[in-house]
C-alpha cells in the first residue's frame, strides 16, 4: 500500500516525532504501583501512589530492603529476574498489609540494564491462576483456526476469539506494510458502530519507535486513556542520574498524543497484541472500547499466549503460501531455461509459446530488444513507443533490473499507454550491446480508504517547522490512485534476475556462460531448499514455547484446573505436536533438495527384506500381513538410504489404508519394453502374463501409465501392489503434494501427508518417475523408476 502524496512527503520533516523516547516516559498508569530496585533489591525509586495501593509514602520506602514490603519467599523469586534476560518476568502473587487491611496483588518482576523492576497490580482474585475462559482460548479458537481455508479466514476467527475472551467493543487485525503504513484487515464489532474494515493508517500513526516497541513487547494494555500518570520518585535512577526503561513495563504511562488520537476515536480502553513473523512485526491485534476497562493480568497472560499461537499459525500460512508461489515460479523458470538452452533461434525461444515469458513474472506484455531487433508478446505499447522507452532507459537507468508499479510518473510519455504498461519490469542482459527484455501491467485504478485525511496529523506550526497532530475525524476518507499497476513481488524480480543470468551464455555463445545456468538453478534450487528450511526451523520456535508452556502449566498447575481446563491444555500439547510433525516433514523435504546422491550397487532383495523386517518388528499384526514377491528383484544403481525410505513409505501406506480382513501387498518389477510382450507380472496362486493382465488387475490399463513417457524402453518399472481402499480418479494427480491427505486426521492412524511428497522426490532425484494406477475399493499399485 502507498502512502498519501503530502503525507509521504511531509513526514520526513517528522523525525523529531520518531526519536520521542516513550519507552522513558518516567510516570506509569495508576492502576498499579512500580518499585525500581538495586541489584542488592534496594529500593531506588517508586511511583507517587504509594500510598494509594500500599498505605505507605514514598519516602517511606526509598533506600528500604525490599524484605520491608516482602517475605523471603518472594524476594527469591525477584532474585531470579537477575539470571534471566532483559524483559524476561517472573509473575507471583503477594499480599501485603496496608493501613486498613491486607491486600493481594499480581506481582511482576523483571529486569534492566540498569535496575530490577517489581511492578504490583491490586487483584480481587483469590486464585493464582484463573482458567475460566481457558477452554475458548485453547480448544475451540485452536481448532478453529487450523479448520480456516486461507489467510483472510483466519484472521477473522482470530478477531473473533479475542472478542470472546476480552469483551471489547471492537478487535481488529490490523497489517504493516513494508512502509509501516498500515491497514485493517479483519474486525469484530459492536453492530452500532462504524466500520474500519478495509481503512488504511499511515505510518505516522503508529511511529518507527512504537513498532519497534511492539516488536520487544507482546502485549500493551491501557484500561483507562482518560487517567492521569503518576510520575516516578526520583524522577531519574540515583545509580545511573538518567530515566528509567519501562520498555516491558505493564505499568508504562502511555503518550499524550497516542491518549488524544484513540480519545479522538471515541476509545477509553486500548488492548494490542503483537503478531511477529520471522522476529519481525506483522501486525496487531488492536482492541477497542469506548469506557475505561480493566482486564485482569491472568486474562492478559492469555491473550498474550493466544498471540504467540498465532504468531507461529500465520506464518506457517504464509510461508507455506509463498513456498507455492515460488516452486510454480521455479518450475516454470527451470522448464523455460531448458527449451531455451536447447533452442537454435532464441528468439523463437524466448516468445514460443509466449505466455512461458509472461508467467516467468506474471505479466500481460513483454518486449523483447535484442539490438535493433524488438519482439513483442502479449498486450504492449506499439513498436515505436518501446523503441523511445527503450531509449529513454539506456540514459536514465543503470541498474541492470529496474521496477516501478508507476512508470508514467517516471516518465510522462507513458501517459499514452498507461492502459497497458503503467508497471515495467526491465531487465537488462548485456551492457556493451542493447539486449533487454521487458515486461508490461495495466494500469490497475484503485480507491484507497484511509481512516480520516491522513494529511490533517501534519500541521505547519508559526516557525515554518512540521509537527504531528492526532486527527479529529476517522470518518472514511477516499482517495483514487492512477497511474499504477499492481507491485511486483520480490519473487518475481528475483526470477527475472535468474533468467539473466541463465540466457547470458545463450546470448553471447560462450561455452562457460552456459555452465553457469546449471550452476544458477541449482543455486536458485538451494535458496528455495533453504528458504523451506528456514521457514520450518524458524516456525519450530514459538511452537516450542507453545508447547513448553501448556506443558509447564499441565505440570504445575493442573491442581487449580478442572477437568475441562486440563483437557484444553492437552489438546494445545496435542496440536502442537501435530504441527511439529508438519514442520519436520518439510524439513525433511527441504533437506532432499539439498542432498547429494550416493549412489552405489544395490541388491534390492537385502534391501526390501531389512525394509519388511522393522516393518513386521513395528507391528503387533505382523504375523497377520501377506507380503509378496513374486521373483527376485534387481541390483541396481541408486542411494540405498534413500531407495530404502521410498520402499519404506510405500509399503507402509499400503497396509495403513487398507480395510480388507486379508491384507496383501506384493512388490515386483518389470521392464518398459516387456509390458506388450507377456513378460510375467505376478505371482498370486500362478504366473500372470501381460495377456492376462487385466484378469488380475482388472483397474490397470493396457499400458502401466499413457501419460509417462520413458526415455529408455529397457528402463525396469517397480511396482507395490495392494488390495487396499484405493484412491478416487480425481485424487490421483494430487496424493503426491507436500500435506495432501484424503482422509481426515482420526481416520487410519493419521500422519502429516507428507509421506508421498518425500517419495516423489528421491525418485525424481534418482532421475525417476512415479505415478499410480487405482480403482477404490479395489485397490493401488504405485509405479516409479531409477534411472
Amino acid at each position: 500500500m502507498r502512502q498519501p502524496e503530502n503525507t509521504t512527503t511531509q513526514a520526513t520533516a517528522l523525525t523529531n516525532h520518531d526519536r520521542k523516547p516513550i519507552h522513558i516516559p518516567g510516570s506509569i498508569q495508576p492502576h498499579g504501583v512500580l518499585l525500581a530496585l538495586s541489584t542488592q533489591l534496594e529500593i531506588l525509586q517508586v511511583s507517587n501512589n504509594t500510598q494509594e495501593h500500599l498505605g505507605k509514602e514514598p519516602e517511606d520506602l526509598l533506600g528500604k530492603p525490599l524484605s520491608y514490603l516482602l517475605e523471603a519467599q518472594q524476594i527469591e523469586t525477584v532474585k531470579q529476574c537477575l539470571g534471566k534476560k532483559i524483559g524476561s518476568p517472573n509473575v507471583f502473587r503477594v499480599s501485603i498489609n496496608t493501613l486498613h487491611r491486607q491486600r493481594d496483588f499480581d506481582a511482576i518482576a523483571h529486569r534492566t540494564e540498569e535496575a530490577v523492576i517489581l511492578e504490583l497490580e491490586p487483584t480481587d482474585s483469590k486464585s493464582e491462576v484463573s482458567f475460566l475462559d481457558f477452554h475458548a482460548l485453547a480448544g475451540e479458537a485452536i481448532a478453529k483456526m487450523q479448520r480456516t481455508s486461507n489467510l483472510i479466514e483466519f484472521l477473522d476467527v482470530v478477531a473473533q476469539e479475542v472478542q470472546k475472551i476480552i469483551g471489547f467493543d471492537r478487535v481488529m487485525v490490523y497489517k504493516f506494510d513494508q512502509s509501516g503504513a498500515g491497514s485493517v484487515v479483519s474486525e469484530v464489532k459492536r453492530e452500532d458502530l462504524s466500520p474500519y474494515l478495509g481503512l488504511h493508517y499511515p505510518a505516522t500513526d503508529i511511529p518507527a519507535q512504537a513498532r519497534e516497541l511492539y516488536t520487544r513487547c507482546f502485549l500493551r494494555f491501557l484500561p483507562d486513556l482518560t487517567a492521569e500518570p503518576v510520575n516516578l520518585v526520583p524522577t531519574a535512577n540515583p545509580t545511573t542520574h538518567q530515566p528509567l526503561d519501562l520498555s516491558y513495563s505493564l505499568l508504562r504511562s502511555f503518550d499524550s498524543c497516542c491518549a488524544e488520537y484513540h480519545q479522538n476515536m471515541g476509545v477509553k480502553a486500548l488492548l494490542v497484541i503483537s503478531l511477529i513473523q520471522e522476529q519481525k512485526l506483522w501486525g496487531l491485534i488492536a482492541c477497542h472500547h469506548l469506557t475505561p476497562k480493566y482486564i485482569s493480568y491472568e486474562v492478559l497472560k492469555m491473550c498474550e499466549f493466544l498471540g504467540q499461537i498465532v504468531s507461529s499459525e500465520l506464518a506457517h500460512k504464509i510461508s507455506y503460501s509463498e513456498w507455492n508461489y515460488k516452486v510454480k515460479l521455479k518450475s516454470l523458470q527451470s522448464d523455460f531455461l531448458e527449451s531455451i538452452s536447447q533452442a537454435d533461434n532464441f528468439i523463437d525461444a524466448l516468445i514460443k509459446p509466449e505466455i512461458r515469458l509472461l508467467d516467468l513474472v506474471s505479466a500481460t506484455g513483454a518486449a523483447v530488444c535484442l539490438d535493433n531487433e524488438i519482439t513483442l508478446v502479449g498486450a504492449t505499447p506499439n513498436i515505436h513507443e518501446v523503441r523511445a522507452l527503450i531509449e529513454w532507459a539506456d540514459v536514465q537507468v543503470s541498474d541492470n533490473l529496474f521496477s516501478t508499479d508507476s512508470l508514467p510518473k517516471l516518465y510522462p510519455e507513458a501517459l499514452v499507454f498507461k492502459d497497458t504498461a503503467s508497471g515495467l519490469l526491465l531487465l537488462r542482459i548485456s551492457k556493451v550491446r542493447r539486449y533487454y527484455i521487458l515486461w508490461f501491467r495495466p494500469e490497475v485504478i484503485q480507491t484507497v480508504n484511509w481512516a480520516g485525511n491522513p494529511n490533517e496529523s501534519i500541521q505547519a506550526q508559526a516557525d515554518g517547522s512540521l509537527s504531528l497532530s492526532p486527527r479529529k475525524s476517522f470518518e472514511q476518507w477516499q482517495e483514487t490512485v492512477r497511474l499504477t499497476s499492481l507491485p511486483w513481488e520480490t519473487c518475481e524480480l528475483e526470477s527475472a534476475i535468474a533468467l539473466s543470468n541463465a540466457i547470458v551464455g545463450i546470448v553471447l555463445s560462450k561455452a562457460d556462460e552456459l555452465a553457469k545456468i546449471n550452476l544458477e538453478l541449482e543455486r536458485s534450487n538451494r535458496e528455495l531448499a533453504s528458504f523451506a528450511y528456514a521457514a520450518s526451523h524458524d516456525l519450530k520456535e514459538p511452537l516450542r514455547g507453545i508447547y513448553n508452556f501448556s506443558t509447564v502449566l499441565l505440570e504445575d498447575y493442573a491442581q487449580v484446573l478442572d477437568d475441562d481446563g486440563i483437557e484444553c491444555l492437552q489438546t494445545v500439547v496435542s496440536l502442537s505436536v501435530r504441527m511439529e510433525t508438519l514442520i519436520n516433514a518439510l524439513l525433511r523435504l527441504s533437506q532432499l533438495g539439498q542432498a547429494q546422491l550416493r549412489e552405489q550397487a544395490t541388491d534390492l532383495n537385502e534391501l526390501v527384506t531389512q525394509v519388511i523386517e522393522v516393518f513386521r518388528a513395528s507391528r503387533q499384526d505382523s504375523a497377520l500381513v501377506d507380503i509378496r514377491i513374486p521373483r527376485p528383484l534387481p541390483t541396481v544403481q541408486c542411494d540405498r538410504v534413500l531407495v530404502n525410505e521410498v520402499f519404506s513409505n510405500l509399503l507402509g501406506n499400503a497396509f495403513k489404508y487398507n480395510d480388507k480382513p486379508q491384507q496383501w501387498v506384493e512388490i515386483g518389477y518389470f521392464s518398459q519394453e516387456a509390458w506388450g510382450a507377456g513378460e510375467t507380472r505376478g505371482q498370486g496362486d500362478k504366473g500372470i502374463r501381460g495377456e492376462n493382465l487385466k484378469q488380475v488387475f482388472p483397474f490397470v490399463p493396457n499400458s502401466p501409465c499413457p501419460q509417462v513417457l520413458l526415455p529408455n524402453p529397457q528402463s525396469l518399472i517397480f511396482y507395490i501392489r495392494d488390495n487396499g481402499i484405493g484412491i478416487p480418479q480425481h485424487h490421483l494427480e494430487t496424493i503426491f503434494r507436500l500435506f495432501k491427505r484424503l482422509h481426515s486426521q482420526e481416520k487410519y492412524g493419521g500422519g502429516a501427508g507428507a509421506g508421498l511428497a518425500i517419495v516423489k522426490k528421491i525418485v525424481e532425484l534418482h532421475n525417476g518417475q512415479i505415478w499410480v494406477e487405482s480403482t477404490v475399493g479395489v485397490g493401488s499399485i504405485f509405479y516409479f523408476t531409477l534411472e
